[in-house]
């Protein structure tokens, strides 16, 4: 069965690999009916695309700007699935690359091999700059298997029964509106808010591990520790997902096999970098699940997404 497809990007202050994207995804040997991208600020859109012509090559692209204050997790993707009329869509960020022209197609059949399976995301690997220690965190998160995940699971996967990333996730139409689709009002994490109600739902997530995109960051202790806050301040608004899983046991669990990891490769030296990041990722998720007790402008000061709390 053909089942119609449409991809939603997020954009802000592209750079050329916007272009890159773009023309990777428009080469997929499974065709995409409409690009839809959700652009936060016309004026860095327009620095980018005006004049070139480059979107005029293509015929199914639809473009939506937004201002930075309309900006949300949650929303901003919600009001770009409704823009979409697909038996799928799939949800991308600005910065993560096709590997190869079967991404989507790959995508595709991991969502459509069991008609429970409400999302299906890809697998990120790391760009030529990533730093060991971001290396190996990939290859935790995103291993080599594919696997697909129930509400069975949750006693031995824990949190990682929830684990989604709207980096590069394809989804049910279908089952994402009898879910309610994104939250509206989201921080962060919206896409594992999203697979958490699907899987007490009685639905499945799939991990498709043939399914690649070159995507990874090197983040700073600090834009860690923001972005370990808003996760944190995420999970508190969601108890009645959040409650039952533990992310600090899959957090421990990573610092020791990247440690183990490091010994094995040599790279000892790495060792208490790891440990202070770590450090800076625990205290912001902390902070962050507790952020009811502090008060507003260290709230705003620890915050990644400092605009979402001026629009309480």
């Amino acid at each position: 069965m053909q089942y119609s497809v449409d991809v939603i990007i997020l954009t802000h202050k592209p750079t050329k690999q916007v272009m890159q994207l773009i023309e990777a995804l428009e080469k997929q040997t499974y065709p995409i009916q409409k690009l839809i991208l959700m652009n936060t600020e016309e004026k860095y859109f327009n620095a980018l695309f005006y004049g070139t012509g480059f979107l005029e090559k293509y015929k199914n692209i639809e473009i939506h700007h937004i201002s930075a204050l309309e900006f949300d997790h949650g929303k901003t993707r919600a009001k770009a699935v409704s823009y979409s009329k697909a038996d799928i869509f799939v949800c991308m960020t600005q910065d993560a690359i096709p590997q190869d022209e079967t991404l989507l197609e790959k995508l595709v059949e991991a969502l459509t091999q069991d008609m429970r399976i409400a999302a299906a995301y890809a697998r990120q690997l790391p760009l030529p700059d990533c730093r060991e220690i971001e290396k190996y965190t990939r290859s935790f998160n995103y291993p080599d298997k594919s696997v697909i995940k129930y509400k069975s699971d949750l006693p031995t996967m824990g949190i990682k029964t929830f684990f989604c990333s709207n980096v590069c996730a394809a989804y049910s139409r279908n089952i994402y509106d009898m879910l309610g689709g994104f939250e509206t009002k989201a921080i962060f994490n919206e896409d594992m808010i999203l697979a958490g109600k699907a899987i007490f739902a009685d639905y499945a997530i799939a991990y498709a591990a043939d399914a690649k995109v070159v995507h990874s960051h090197n983040y700073t202790c600090m834009q860690q520790f923001h972005r370990n806050f808003d996760l944190g301040v995420s999970q508190a608004e969601h108890p009645e997902l959040f409650k039952a899983v533990s992310s600090e046991s899959e957090g421990i669990a990573l610092v020791k096999k990247t440690i183990q990891y490091l010994c094995e490769i040599k790279q000892k030296r790495m060792i208490p970098y790891l440990i202070v990041s770590s450090g800076f990722k625990f205290v912001g998720y902390q902070l962050g699940v507790r952020y009811k007790h502090l008060p507003m402008n260290m709230v705003k000061a620890c915050s990644m997404n400092k605009k979402y709390w001026n629009k309480r």
